[in-house]
């Protein structure tokens, strides 16, 4: 019987001695889950935004973007109502308040543009002390992301420009704008010419001729410029502000420009943010994303359909064949 009650006892030795084990490893995972730190959540400021500044009484379109760079440096891109995106070296970040200053580019006069800002889930407002030292509110939402889930389907195409007057367009100074043998002719700067028609995804079609030196654009939904300038005068290389760029953006793998006075075109597609250019027969710029507005859009709701703009406030520029073929 004595064996019988010493062998009877240890599997409830060896289950308690089990649970000890087991309870130890819990305790010590829990004590090094505690000691271990947490991984830094991004800020909600993150991401793409559609201001509009409200400068001297007008509405004036700009975007901002903020990046991480490494682990808690804030990096970003700017642009306003005029000129390119502009980098920002740091965002600062002081009691969940935001700021950043930066040098001024096209602009009058010479002291930094210095912003400050705080975010609200997918809003976002601020002001902006300006280069002549006034102090100017602005707005903003989060930039839609604008993904198509379907291939394009594609209707019927619509001639923009019918060869005998600028009917279904309108301008926003000024007109200069003339006819002449079936050519839309902009003989000096002045105007913007913008359709009256507004439109979403689609393909667009336009042939172009400039002068000597001479500059000029096609915005698509009114907000992206595809840079139209006289690239034989200029710098050789395919920057973002070349010919057959989009504007501060996106540099073409190639210049495929001619000479000035000579007839050009290019076949552009534009479905949500991606962008493919032919600039004289080359595909310079490949289903590229752009990241945002640039400068001289019409406006910063980027969800929202467009017009075709033809710049005509930089310089002479001649345009025929317009046609655009707009997504069903």
């Amino acid at each position: 019987m004595k064996n019988l009650s010493i062998y009877s006892h240890k599997p409830v030795v060896h289950f308690f001695s089990v649970q000890i084990i087991l309870m130890l490893f819990i305790f010590s995972a829990v004590r090094a889950s505690v000691g271990r730190p947490e991984p830094n959540k991004n800020p909600d400021v993150i991401g793409r935004w559609d201001l509009t500044i409200d400068q001297g009484g007008k509405s004036q379109p700009s975007w901002l973007e903020v990046q991480k760079s490494g682990t808690h440096t804030l990096i970003g891109r700017f642009v306003h109502s005029g000129g390119s995106a502009r980098p920002i070296s740091e965002v600062k970040v002081n009691d969940g308040k935001y700021s950043f200053s930066i040098p001024p580019q096209w602009d009058a006069g010479t002291r930094n543009l210095d912003f400050q800002f705080e975010v609200s889930g997918d809003h976002i407002k601020g002001t902006m002390v300006y280069t002549d030292g006034v102090t100017y509110n602005w707005t903003g939402v989060r930039a839609p992301k604008l993904v198509r889930d379907k291939a394009p389907v594609w209707g019927a195409p619509i001639r923009l420009f019918n060869g005998k007057s600028i009917k279904g367009w309108h301008v926003d100074a000024d007109n200069q704008w003339t006819v002449q043998n079936g050519i839309l002719v902009s003989p000096k700067k002045g105007a913007n010419l913008i359709s009256d028609k507004t439109f979403t995804d689609f393909k667009i079609h336009v042939e172009f001729r400039y002068p000597k030196g001479s500059n000029s654009g096609v915005y698509l939904r009114g907000r992206y410029e595809v840079q139209i300038i006289d690239a034989k005068n200029g710098d050789p290389e395919p920057i973002n502000n070349q010919f057959s760029s989009v504007y501060g953006f996106l540099p073409p793998n190639k210049l495929m420009a001619k000479n000035p006075g000579e007839w050009q075109s290019y076949d552009i597609t534009l479905t949500g943010r991606l962008v493919t250019i032919v600039a004289n027969g080359k595909t310079v710029i490949c289903n590229a994303e752009i990241p945002g507005i640039t400068g001289g859009a019409l406006d910063s709701r980027e969800g929202e359909p467009g017009p075709i703009k033809l710049q005509g406030d930089e310089g002479p520029i001649d345009y025929r064949n317009i046609v655009i073929t707009p997504v069903k």
